[in-house]
């Protein structure tokens, strides 16, 4: 019996039917070089973050990911400062 090349991909997402990779595929992605919302995992996954819940908020992704990454670069801070004696006010001056 020769196979297609769909044929792979059916096989491999109905291998996850109830499993987190079908979850995926309602979930919603912002595909970091297109810079266009998707739904399901249509591309590779360094080109994509996510996943998210609606459209809407992965079109907030760039947003959402800054805030994220300042929100790290406070908490680091503040581990770093841990025990130096001085106390963290969380205000920079």
């Amino acid at each position: 019996m020769a196979r297609h090349a769909g044929d792979t991909a059916a096989v491999r997402r109905n291998s996850f039917v109830g499993g987190a990779m079908a979850d995926n595929d309602d979930k919603y992605w912002y595909n970091l070089k297109t810079r266009q919302v998707e739904r399901g995992m249509q591309s590779p996954a360094p080109d994509r973050a996510g996943p998210f819940d609606t459209a809407e908020e992965a079109e907030r992704a760039p947003e959402i990911m800054r805030e994220r990454s300042r929100q790290w670069q406070e908490d680091e801070r503040r581990e770093d400062s841990w025990g130096s004696g001085a106390p963290d006010t969380g205000i920079e001056g």
